[in-house]
């Protein structure tokens, strides 16, 4: 593949040499007689911003690229052809490098990390200019309890919750400073917590139509949709006709739902079917986030899984997914204890984990296999495929790199006495890394065509105060693992492809309109990058580490991202869903055909 992309670079450049040199010697031929127009052309200023020159641009619709130039004008895309870079304010020189749409991050946890630090540093040195959070959890809406619980369970990165909505949390972000754009489904979760707490017991019908309110305002102030995350408690305690209640009132916005499924192992199918279940009921479409098949024994039913998704889709149904591409996932240790012993919350939990009694039922729990709840560490198989990511406690933050093995060996206690140790003195979940996935499953979802991309980790930077703690790998790498090793060295898939599912295809299926294509008119997220050069960095041993081979990142016109650094530009704006009330009448085009 890398052959193949040489040869595809070569001819760029060889086109774009030739179409250079004949530029010159037609300017050099008609400069005499044009001499009084390019005077009061100048005297107007320049038709363009910025314009990005020789590049081979790649729309975004999986269409092949074309060589082209690519002129912005304020925060749109003015032309895109064979243009006269005397006509621009700026030139980006792209020869031989690849112009696409700016990359969607369909599952971003940076709800945090961009507070810290806007730049989104380790997703903007992959291309991505949007970031769509919400998976379960959302920034709100928020009442007093809610924000004091944000505030008690914070670690490393520490902050006020000045915000109630949704809606106020993205325009926070907006007026903060922020580089690439922002968008969030409202959370199953939250709004769950927001009206019941974290009991588990089903909602009372005035408090499910409390529920259904708070989604119509998130909706109305431009939320996705819902999203839900079902193998964590409290959202385990909903059932179908819960969410069908919920997503509902998005589907009348014109919303959607995705999920991170109530099973990714053992009731994989049946967890699948409850999505496409909440699909048929409300007429919304429906996404899985991160597709797995979790646990050697539950490898083989991805083939199952798929095969379900495409069926619901010949139905007319509009399910798809999402993934990260790597074998292990992030969560914490929670997922690897019942759900019943965290009813009530997080101090809740520990305060039973503190009871003799409740202890020995909790391991006991842990070690007996069971379809009635999601254990990722018996998922794992073995103490060696726990890596520990993260701690709050300063006396534990040795531990951070560790397997939870090596833990054990150290403290001379069992997997379950260890993990129940850990969140105990941590007074946190514990940020864990979990090695449980098939990478011929890997290689099997990156090549379905209904499959997007999302690195389900926050945005951080090499520096400060993201240093304290480790990370996946994926926070870093994800897009760029994709486009080098997937792509380039692999061919799983060929480029334009590729492209196509990180912008279009998640574009489309969020209803946004004027992002995830280029074409004049639409909004100028750019990213100008190296097919041959781009590649992940980040390792599970050394994550902070920065992905190579983007050189330039445009968020709504403005340059982000510039030679391989950030110029400090924070452009990035609210993306607003389709329920969007107080939407401004449309601006009459004002581009170039």
């Amino acid at each position: 593949m890398g052959s193949v992309s040489r040869a595809r670079r070569d001819a760029s450049s060889e086109r774009a040499g030739w179409r250079r040199r004949a530029r010159h010697a037609l300017w050099a031929v008609l400069a005499a007689l044009a001499v009084g127009v390019a005077a009061a052309a100048q005297d107007g200023g320049p038709r363009y911003d910025l314009m990005i020159v020789d590049g081979l641009v790649y729309d975004g619709l999986g269409t092949r690229p074309r060589a082209a130039d690519l002129a912005i004008r304020g925060d749109r895309i003015a032309a895109i052809g064979d243009l006269d870079p005397r006509d621009a304010a700026h030139t980006i020189d792209a020869e031989g490098l690849a112009v696409a749409p700016g990359f969607i991050n369909m599952l971003s946890w940076a709800t945090r990390s961009l507070i810290q630090d806007g730049r989104a540093l380790s997703d903007l040195a992959q291309g991505i200019t949007l970031e769509v959070f919400g998976e379960g959890w959302s920034m709100g809406p928020l009442n007093d309890r809610l924000k004091a619980s944000i505030v008690a369970r914070q670690g490393d990165i520490r902050f006020d919750v000045t915000w109630d909505s949704l809606g106020g949390y993205l325009e926070m972000l907006e007026r903060r400073g922020v580089a690439p754009n922002v968008a969030s489904f409202v959370g199953a979760t939250t709004v769950r917590r927001h009206v019941i707490g974290d009991a588990d017991r089903a909602p009372t019908p005035a408090e499910l139509d409390a529920m259904r309110a708070l989604v119509d305002q998130a909706m109305r102030e431009g939320a996705m949709g819902v999203g839900a995350s079902l193998i964590y408690a409290p959202a385990f305690y909903a059932d179908t006709d819960e969410l069908i209640a919920l997503v509902e009132v998005a589907a009348r916005h014109g919303g959607s739902y995705i999920s991170h499924l109530r099973s990714e192992g053992d009731r994989l199918l049946e967890a699948l079917d409850e999505l496409i279940a909440i699909a048929e009921a409300t007429g919304a479409g429906a996404e899985v986030y991160h597709l797995k098949a979790a646990g050697r024994a539950n490898w083989p039913k991805l083939d199952q899984a798929i095969a379900r998704i495409e069926a619901a889709r010949a139905r007319g149904l509009d399910i798809r997914a999402n993934i990260y591409t790597y074998s292990a996932g992030a969560t914490g240790l929670d997922a690897a204890m019942p759900p019943w012993v965290q009813e009530g919350g997080h101090d809740a939990w520990v305060a039973r984990l503190k009871d003799p009694e409740t202890r020995a039922r909790v391991i006991a729990h842990m070690r007996t296999p069971s379809e009635d709840w999601e254990n990722l560490y018996r998922a794992t198989g073995d103490p060696e495929k726990v890596l520990f990511a993260g701690f709050k406690n300063p006396d534990l933050k040795p531990l951070t790199g560790k397997t939870l093995a090596e833990v054990m060996a150290a403290r001379g206690t069992s997997a379950e006495d260890t993990m129940i140790d850990l969140v105990i003195e941590d007074d946190s979940r514990v940020s864990t890394i979990y090695f449980m996935m098939s990478p011929d499953n890997l290689d099997k979802k990156i090549a379905l065509p209904w499959v997007a991309f999302g690195s389900d980790a926050g945005a951080p930077a090499p520096e400060g105060v993201f240093l304290r703690s480790a990370t996946h790998p994926r926070a870093y790498g994800n897009v760029a693992r994709l486009l080098g090793r997937y792509v380039r060295e692999r061919g799983l898939i060929p480029l334009e492809e590729a492209i196509r599912r990180l912008t279009s295809m998640p574009a489309a299926n969020l209803k946004i309109a004027d992002r995830g294509r280029l074409a004049p008119g639409a909004y100028a997220d750019v990213v100008v990058f190296d097919p041959d050069r781009v590649i992940d960095r980040a390792s599970f041993a050394n994550p902070h580490r920065l992905a190579t081979g983007v050189l330039h990142v445009l968020v709504n016109g403005t340059v982000a991202f510039r030679d391989g650094l950030p110029t400090g530009a924070l452009p990035g704006r609210v993306v607003r869903g389709p329920g969007w009330r107080g939407r401004p009448a449309p601006s009459p085009d004002d581009h170039d055909g």
